[in-house]
């Protein structure tokens, strides 16, 4: 067994899905971009029920949240059980123990690319996502405890707080971790993509490269997302990529939840310069 697993980790909401996107479309090398509802399948997700169900052999109660987190080490096994070099694994989770169990553990992982967003820019996404107010997005990423609850779907995520989660992706590692920043990518997106492809190993091919950049584009994903719709989309929003821009927050999040925001991730907004 390998330790193969690559982690594509990220809080919600912060260009995780860009950047799978952008990879199938790389891996692809097509002529055409890759349609969005089939770039799901060049990274697992860590959290997908049906994968769990599989482990359990049969009925799971996925609200049983010590069960199914019992069942991880053997979902993670399973994933790494084609002896593959890489195996690209989403996860929203923080790299913490929960209940006792690891949930992002060294003998499974090769190494690990973690992209960060502006939290201020990142809860409005948030909000939209979940279908919460502003005031509850903000209480909800400056809460130590913050989790996706399990459905059908999806088993529980456990992410605390944004800055909680930054700091267990981007402190001491025993495996290397690239670090992207979300602002990073949009304002120079030929070097933060081929900083991924060099990560994993890939020949770097510019020509493929600006191609798959392209295919990947805000406009591209778009257009695509209002013709066919999008399995990612939540039930709460009518768009998954809305704008993709930043410093939206200096317009629509108000000022009393911006000053929350950076009083409670005042060090790592710092840290990551996005406190002048």
């Amino acid at each position: 067994m390998k330790n193969s697993i690559v982690w594509m980790a990220s809080y919600p909401k912060s260009g995780n899905t860009w950047t799978r996107i952008f990879l199938a479309n790389y891996l692809a090398n097509a002529r055409e971009p890759v349609p969005i509802n089939q770039a799901h399948r060049v990274a697992l997700g860590d959290s997908v029920t049906k994968m769990y169900r599989m482990v359990a052999g049969g009925a799971l109660d996925v609200s049983d949240i010590d069960r199914t987190l019992r069942l991880r080490p053997r979902v993670l096994r399973g994933i790494v059980a084609n002896n593959a070099d890489i195996n690209l694994v989403k996860t929203h989770n923080a790299r913490v123990v929960a209940r006792g169990v690891q949930l992002i553990p060294e003998n499974v992982t090769r190494s690990a690319i973690y992209i960060m967003r502006n939290p201020l820019d990142m809860v409005l996404s948030y909000a939209r996502h979940y279908g919460m107010t502003l005031e509850k997005a903000v209480e909800t990423v400056c809460h130590p405890d913050n989790a996706n609850p399990p459905d059908e779907v999806t088993v529980a995520q456990f992410m605390n707080t944004w800055s909680e989660h930054v700091r267990s992706w981007t402190g001491k590692s025993e495996y290397p971790v690239l670090v992207l920043r979300y602002e990073d990518m949009l304002a120079d997106p030929r070097t933060a993509f081929a900083r991924v492809v060099q990560h994993l190993g890939m020949p770097l091919d510019m020509e493929r490269l600006d191609r798959a950049i392209l295919f990947s584009s805000f406009e591209e994903l778009s257009e695509q997302e209002k013709k066919q719709g999008f399995v990612e989309k939540s039930e709460h929003t009518e768009r998954f990529f809305a704008k993709g821009q930043k410093d939206q927050w200096k317009t629509d999040l108000p000022a009393r939840l911006v000053k929350k925001m950076k009083h409670a991730h005042r060090k790592v907004m710092k840290q990551f310069g996005y406190l002048e």
